[in-house]
């Protein structure tokens, strides 16, 4: 065999190493991974109430029309609908660790109370510190404890986005 056909062949063989190795990896990977924060559609919710500590409960719902409007007391439009729109996305979050909560005392994570509750058509989610890990937050599920990153902790929609900042 000459020199450039085993150069091809083995530049060949590496290639197919490489893709094989890739492939693996790759199935590796879907196998560890955690999902999401609930099986809720954030498109298809149409309830949302948030409770935060030293402040009464916000409900929305959302129209018809597709707009969300505030229920509590004489209903109304909501300003930005894009504001709701981001707590539904919040169904959605990608898990980063689910645990049991039988693993962590509440108070130490910030769950005894919840630092917010988010209920989406009655899925509810509470929300406890941020994690000394990283920019994450302990949310319980059920009778599961998530780490989620920090962007998924709920704010209430009637903070302007300007006093986000």
């Amino acid at each position: 065999m000459k020199r450039a056909a085993r150069r091809r062949l083995t530049l060949l063989l590496a290639v197919l190493a490489l893709l094989a190795l890739a492939g693996w990896q790759m199935r590796r990977d879907a196998s560890r991974e955690n999902g999401n924060l609930t099986a809720l559609d954030p498109t298809a919710i149409t309830h949302i109430s948030l409770t935060l500590p030293g402040a009464a409960s916000l409900h929305y719902e959302k129209r018809a029309d597709g707009h969300w409007w505030r229920t509590d007391g004489t209903p109304s439009r909501v300003a930005d609908d894009n504001r709701l729109r981001d707590l539904a996305g919040v169904a959605a979050a990608h898990v980063l660790v689910w645990r049991p909560a039988s693993d962590f005392d509440p108070a130490k994570i910030g769950l005894a109370p919840p630092r917010a509750i988010l209920d989406l058509d009655g899925q509810l989610l509470a929300f406890g510190v941020s994690a000394v890990t990283g920019p994450q937050h302990y949310v319980r599920v059920g009778r599961r404890i998530a780490l989620v990153s920090s962007r998924y902790m709920p704010r209430s929609p009637e903070i302007k986005t300007t006093e986000l900042h």
